[in-house]
């Protein structure tokens, strides 16, 4: 993410540039200063904004949120010029700055509106190997909550709850990334509105790259390995089950199936956005009989190809990418900039009779905007 945005902020820097040269140089100065500063300002504004937070001693829940808020308004003023220096270059001045207003109102539609707005998936998984008890189950599956980003926690939370529950599910899962930074993020006022999540086979969570305290700065004052046990032992007081690398049975109309969790390994984090990570997850089968129909939780899509290689994994749920909050649809053709780093990246895939479904999260990391990656909520239902 630094190097797209160092690239970036050059790219916009030349372009200005090139624009003053071209178009501002002979303009009178009340006209030429002010598009210096605004443009030396704006280009500069991750930069400078990434030294001095680089300089505080901690990551702080209030320094991320600041930090996602200031590199918004970065894209507010960057890619509306974009778009407009596109159009310009062919002549096409007044289109251009059509553009760049209509990337503007995207830009704030995106963050006011789209990223609240929750989109309810429904999904039919079919398989020969689900037994006759489960035939019919509604798994209500969502991801990448990072409470510490949410701008109204509590409210946005609140109707979280009530629109799982409004969905009757029968099992509850939700693949990691619960806060964003730090355990404190799920303070008693979080706990008291999730504990109200309810599902007659429970609910099961899931420990992501941003559960296990790798952003932490100061590691002194908070281990890793405290922050990831605080944690989960909070989810656990509100009555969430966490396999942790471990497998555990459902029984249902006197037949049963498995249920496995993969937790984030903190020791992967640089090869987190990589293609294939080589993330050990043995341990999680040992002593797991093949037979029964799996369901898998893994935060990180990338394991999928392993776990169906282990013999497991008839579905698979994973979060992670959140389609990088930016994707457009047209007919069954789907891009996201995340297509440009991920093999898999939204939505299902099935494979030799296995089907792997990506959530697009609920929350929002590096920027408060979602366009076209709503916030989601999967509805699956499991047929023979």
């Amino acid at each position: 993410m630094i190097r797209i945005v160092i690239a970036l902020s050059l790219l916009v820097g030349a372009l200005d540039f090139r624009y003053y040269r071209r178009r501002m140089r002979s303009r009178r100065r009340g006209v030429r200063v002010p598009f210096i500063v605004f443009a030396a300002a704006t280009d500069l504004l991750p930069l400078i904004a990434g030294g001095l937070f680089g300089l505080l001693p901690d990551n702080s829940t209030a320094t991320v949120a600041a930090a996602m808020w200031l590199f918004y308004v970065y894209l507010l003023t960057v890619l509306p010029r974009l778009a407009f220096y596109f159009f310009q270059h062919f002549g096409l001045a007044r289109t251009g700055a059509a553009a760049a207003g209509l990337t503007a109102v995207l830009l704030v539609w995106g963050a006011v509106y789209a990223r609240t707005s929750y989109a309810v998936n429904e999904v039919e998984v079919r398989s020969e190997r689900l037994p006759e008890g489960f035939d019919g189950l509604r798994i209500v599956h969502f991801s990448d909550l990072h409470i510490g980003t949410l701008v109204h926690p509590e409210r946005e939370m609140k109707r979280l709850v009530r629109t799982v529950d409004a969905l009757r599910p029968d099992l509850v899962v939700f693949t990691g990334d619960l806060v964003n930074i730090r355990y404190t993020e799920l303070d008693s006022a979080a706990m008291r509105i999730l504990s109200q999540l309810r599902a007659p086979l429970g609910v099961v969570s899931n420990i992501g790259n941003h559960d296990t305290g790798v952003y932490v700065k100061d590691t002194l004052a908070l281990p890793v390995e405290v922050n990831t046990d605080s944690l989960v032992a909070r989810q656990r007081r509100m009555g969430w089950r966490l396999p942790d690398n471990e497998t555990e049975y459902l029984v249902r109309g006197g037949d049963t199936i498995t249920l496995s969790g993969i937790s984030f390994d903190p020791a992967f984090r640089r090869e987190r956005h990589d293609r294939n990570v080589g993330m050990n997850i043995g341990a999680t089968y040992e002593g797991v009989s093949r037979t029964p129909y799996n369901i898998t939780l893994s935060h990180l899509p990338q394991l999928w190809d392993r776990i169906r290689e282990l013999g497991y994994g008839d579905l698979t749920l994973s979060g992670h990418v959140h389609a990088m909050q930016i994707k457009a649809r047209i007919g069954k053709w789907r891009f996201s900039p995340a297509r440009l780093f991920y093999k898999r990246w939204s939505g299902r895939y099935d494979e030799e009779g296995s089907t792997l479904y990506i959530n697009d999260g609920i929350g929002y990391v590096g920027f408060p905007m979602r366009l076209g990656a709503y916030p989601e909520i999967t509805v699956i239902t499991l047929r023979r």
